[in-house]
């Protein structure tokens, strides 16, 4: 198996993940432009410190396995990761509930029960 056949199954279970969210859970909507930050900001990281292991020979790839397009010298199959982290986590936290918001309301606040 490619590494790109493996990141078409990782990406597809990402997208389908981030595509329920979208759809089901308005809370995700919000967390777009935040998981599109942290994209940029991982893809960085990613492309410095990939092209640092592979430079040094902590990781390597087999020819035969990788699309041949790199970015420096990190295969582009690298970079999958990533993306597929930024659509997965935030849907996965937004579809277990983890998005979900009392109205200001409905929080007690030891500064406002003080005060009458």
């Amino acid at each position: 198996m490619t590494y790109t056949l493996l990141n078409i199954v990782f990406l597809g279970l990402a997208v389908v993940v981030a595509a329920a969210a979208y759809l089901r859970r308005p809370g995700y909507r919000r967390m777009l432009p935040a998981a599109g930050l942290a994209l940029v900001a991982v893809l960085l990281l990613t492309a410095v410190f990939d092209n640092i292991m592979i430079g040094v020979g902590l990781v390597d790839y087999d020819p035969a396995l990788i699309s041949g397009f790199f970015v420096g010298i990190a295969p582009l199959e690298d970079f999958a990761y990533p993306v597929a982290a930024a659509l997965l986590l935030p849907a996965a936290w937004s579809l277990l509930g983890g998005d979900t918001r009392r109205s200001p309301r409905g929080r007690s606040s030891s500064r406002s029960e003080g005060r009458q």
